[in-house]
C-alpha cells in the first residue's frame, strides 16, 4: 500500500479541507465522516453508505479521492486519529453537541479539546517555508495592508497592532471601498494579507486581487488551499479548525489564525531585531504613563 498523505496531515482535517471541492454524493460522505468520525471508524462500507445516502461504490471513490486504496485504510486512519485524541486525555467527544443543560466544566472541556486539536492540526498543515516567505516580504515592504471581514477583521486588526508596535507600517481594512482604494495605491514590494477562513469572502478576494494587480506580494490566511483566495495569492498560510456548538468553523478558526499570525509577527521581529526592539521600547514607554501605579 502507498502511504497516504491524508494520514500524515490528519484524515479528518484533510476531509474538512476538501469539503468545498466535493459535490453531490462525495460531499454527503464527507459530511457524514466529519459529523461522526468515531461512527465512521466503526461502520462497514455498507453502513457508511446507508448513513450518507450513497452507495459502496461512492465510498470507494471517496477513499481514493483522499489517497487511500480502499475503505479499510480510511477506517484505520480515522480510528488512529480518534484514538490519539483519547490517548491525549480528551475525555470528551469533540464532535458532540453541547447541550443547554451541560455543566460549564464539560463545556470548558469541549472547547479546550476542540481548540487543542485545531492548534495541532494547524501545526501539521502549516508550511513553515511559506511563513518565511511572508516574513521576508513584510520585512522588505514599504507598507503592509491587511484585509478581512467579520471575525477575520478582528484577527487582522490584531496583526496590524502587533506590526505597528515594532515599526512596520501596516493598515487593516474592512470596508470594501476603503480597502480597494488602499489596494490601488500599493506598489511592487508592498504586501497585502487577506484573511478568510473559507477563502470565499468576496470582499476580501476583491481587495487581494486588486493588490496583486498593482504588483504587491499577496498572502492568504485560510483553511482551504484550493479556495479562490488561496489560488490568487503568492503565499498561502493554512489553518485548521474544530467546530463546536455555538462556534461554527469560522469562529473556531480564530485561535489558530492568531497563532499563525503570531508566528509570522515573531518571524518579522527576528528579521528586524534592532529596529523592532527600539520601536517596541519607544511605544511601550509612550503608554507607560497611563498605567495604574501600585503602591507598596
Amino acid at each position: 500500500m502507498v502511504e497516504s498523505p491524508a494520514v500524515d496531515g490528519g484524515v479528518l482535517q484533510t476531509v474538512r479541507a476538501k469539503l468545498p471541492e466535493f459535490t453531490g454524493a462525495l460531499q454527503r460522505v464527507a459530511e457524514q465522516v466529519v459529523a461522526d468520525p468515531a461512527g465512521a471508524a466503526r461502520a462497514t462500507i455498507v453502513e457508511l453508505a446507508e448513513r450518507s445516502g450513497t452507495s459502496p461504490a461512492t465510498i470507494t471513490r471517496f477513499c481514493r479521492a483522499l489517497g487511500f486504496e480502499g475503505y479499510a485504510e480510511l477506517r484505520l486512519g480515522i480510528a488512529e486519529e480518534t484514538g490519539r485524541a483519547r490517548a491525549a486525555g480528551w475525555s470528551v467527544d469533540i464532535g458532540r453537541e453541547i447541550q443547554p443543560d451541560d455543566p460549564l466544566d464539560r463545556v470548558l472541556g469541549q472547547i479546550m479539546a476542540a481548540d487543542t486539536k485545531a492548534m495541532q492540526d494547524t501545526a501539521a498543515l502549516l508550511d513553515l517555508r511559506e511563513v518565511e516567505r511572508a516574513a521576508d516580504a513584510i520585512t522588505r515592504a514599504a507598507r503592509v495592508t491587511i484585509f478581512g471581514a467579520s471575525g477575520s477583521a478582528l484577527v487582522g486588526e490584531e496583526m496590524q497592532f502587533s506590526l505597528h508596535r515594532i515599526g512596520v507600517p501596516a493598515w487593516a481594512w474592512t470596508d470594501l471601498h476603503n480597502g480597494l482604494a488602499a489596494a490601488a495605491l500599493l506598489r511592487r514590494g508592498d504586501v497585502a494579507l487577506g484573511i478568510s477562513h473559507s477563502g470565499q469572502t468576496r470582499e476580501t478576494i476583491e481587495m487581494l486581487a486588486e493588490s496583486g494587480g498593482r504588483g504587491a506580494t499577496t498572502v492568504a490566511l485560510t483553511s482551504f488551499p484550493r479556495s479562490p483566495l488561496a489560488e490568487l495569492a503568492d503565499v498561502v498560510l493554512l489553518t485548521a479548525s474544530q467546530a463546536t456548538t455555538f462556534r461554527p468553523d469560522a469562529l473556531s478558526a480564530r485561535h489558530p489564525q492568531l497563532v499563525v499570525l503570531d508566528l509570522l509577527y515573531v518571524a518579522v521581529a527576528q528579521r528586524t531585531y534592532d529596529r523592532a526592539h527600539a520601536a517596541f521600547q519607544l511605544t511601550a514607554h509612550a503608554v507607560d504613563g497611563h498605567k495604574q501605579r501600585t503602591t507598596p
